[in-house]
């Protein structure tokens, strides 16, 4: 015959395993709702990473483009080179200066060494070094001014 003690024990054993099983089970349901959700989110995260990455090669290659029309390290500036191109054009300091964007001074300044340009100046400078006579007489005329006549 079975002792009380041990049939008591085993039967508060069975029922603390059925309450802790009533208690668990809907937390594992819930954790494994939510593994399934996480899942996915992390499907769906790694899709868009590829998409940006996609599209930032996109942009990056038109970047590229972009770049290889500008030069990509900065134009070097010489007074010597600047003077010679405003000759070249046949320009005085005023129109050369309407050209840059900058005053006649600037380009004075420049020339005497007492400034040196800014960036955006100077890749305008840098721009111009392919333009002819013609087309800086054409763009002066854009710019609503028409050329002076050059320095003798």
């Amino acid at each position: 015959m079975p002792n009380i003690g041990s049939v008591l024990k085993e039967e508060i054993v069975r029922l603390s395993r059925k309450e802790t099983r009533s208690q668990v089970e809907p937390t594992k349901k819930v954790t494994a709702q939510f593994r399934r959700e996480i899942a996915e989110l992390k499907r769906q995260v790694t899709q868009i990473q590829r998409q940006v990455a996609l599209l930032s090669r996109k942009t990056l290659g038109q970047a590229t483009a972009a770049k290889a029309d500008s030069p990509t390290k900065p134009a070097r500036f010489t007074v010597k080179g600047l003077r010679a191109q405003r000759e070249r054009l046949g320009l005085s300091a005023d129109d050369f200066g309407k050209l840059l964007g900058v005053s006649a001074q600037s380009i004075y300044n420049w020339e005497q060494e007492k400034a040196r340009p800014r960036p955006e100046p100077l890749a305008k400078l840098a721009a111009l070094r392919g333009v002819g006579k013609r087309e800086a007489q054409a763009r002066l005329e854009q710019l609503g001014t028409p050329a002076a006549k050059p320095e003798s």
